[in-house]
């Protein structure tokens, strides 16, 4: 699964990271390959607990201290990030040139330090700035983030602005480096529906100016629509679908995205019940045999219980891990809700977007 060749900023091969959990070995990844294009909003999608923040863990060495990768590859500029082991070359990497915002502000932000303060330590740090050429730029850098009077507000406290004030202050902190890949884990779960609108628009407008690569975990198919231009599903520790976002949304091929996107809140029926896709993920201490989501698809077939599917090719940037798509299995139809997706999501967005009004 891999885009223009020539345009790959950081590529990743068949990568694993497993787990010690009270002496029983977790298999958290199993054998990922992927690439991302430079410039390119990447989202990555999926039911908790199915790898999103492990995965993108490992390419900055914050795998907690009882994981490892026990197989695999992660290249990024002409070096294997798999195999980096010291704190000190990570420094070189982690901030630097791959950021990552966390979803909880308050986590982020040292509390008994000024906002100002915060943003200048990672310039002077990273950029080998003077502590007034830093003020300046983390002055310019707030207000880019949308915190206006930004000189007067360099002093303040944490606890003196709002939830969605400190996540513009945590993008900040990120960006202060001009890093070339910023990862965002859940940025807007915390916030309410308006600030969330609010910042999936300061990341993509940011990262259309600074040119950067955005790598985006959620499990929100609504902030998908709005931020992707391609998305991999994720489930189980494997990545079953990757496609650009229309075909993604619009031609699906895996009954778990189908699931998904049946799943989505925004666009429920006034009187219906939401669907829900039944049963739960298979545990991560056993091995899997067959395809993962066979016990809880209302399409699985024989071999989904005895053989794992490859990847099939949908169309060159498309591609679907599913026997469904093998020439020999019957063809069936998505469900209802995915079959009509396209005209629903335009009468949505029609009415102020995903997050507007129905």
């Amino acid at each position: 699964m891999s885009e223009n060749k020539k345009n790959l900023i950081l590529s990743v091969k068949d990568l694993e990271v497993k787990f010690k959990v009270r002496n029983k070995i977790l298999t958290a990844i199993r054998r990922i390959s992927m690439d991302f294009e430079e410039g390119k909003v990447v989202a990555i999608v999926g039911e908790s607990g199915s790898g999103k923040s492990v995965f993108t863990k490992t390419f900055t060495g914050m795998l907690e201290i009882n994981g490892m990768i026990s197989n695999g590859e992660i290249w990024f500029e002409g070096r294997d990030l798999a195999k980096i082991k010291s704190d000190k070359e990570w420094e070189q990497i982690r901030g630097k040139k791959i950021a990552t915002v966390f979803q909880d502000p308050m986590t982020s932000l040292n509390p008994v330090k000024t906002i100002g303060d915060q943003i200048s330590e990672v310039i002077i740090k990273h950029q080998g700035k003077s502590k007034s050429e830093a003020k300046t730029m983390a002055i310019e850098m707030m207000g880019k983030v949308g915190i206006k009077n930004a000189e007067k507000r360099y002093d303040e406290y944490p606890f003196m602005y709002s939830g969605g004030m400190r996540q513009r202050i945590v993008i900040a902190i990120a960006l202060a480096c001009r890093p070339r890949i910023l990862i965002c884990d859940e940025p807007t779960t915390a916030l309410d529906v308006t600030i969330q609108a609010q910042i999936i628009r300061l990341i993509k407008d940011l990262s259309q100016e600074y040119g950067f690569t955005t790598i985006y975990i959620t499990h929100d198919l609504g902030v998908v629509a709005n931020v992707a231009d391609v998305v991999a599903v994720m489930y189980a520790g494997q990545i079953v679908e990757y496609g650009n976002v229309e075909e993604v949304f619009y031609d699906s091929r895996h009954p778990y995205t189908w699931g998904l996107l049946s799943s989505l809140p925004q666009l429920g029926e006034k009187g219906e019940n939401l669907f829900a896709i039944r049963g739960t993920p298979p545990s991560l201490f056993e091995e899997i045999k067959g395809d993962a989501f066979a016990p809880r698809s209302n399409y699985a077939m024989k071999i989904d219980y005895e053989q794992e599917p490859p990847f099939f090719k949908v169309s060159d940037t498309h591609y679907a891990k599913t026997w469904l798509l093998d020439p020999r299995a019957p063809k069936v139809e998505p469900p209802a809700a995915v079959a009509h997706l396209h005209e629903r999501m335009l009468a949505l967005t029609s009415k102020g977007g995903i997050y507007g009004e129905r």
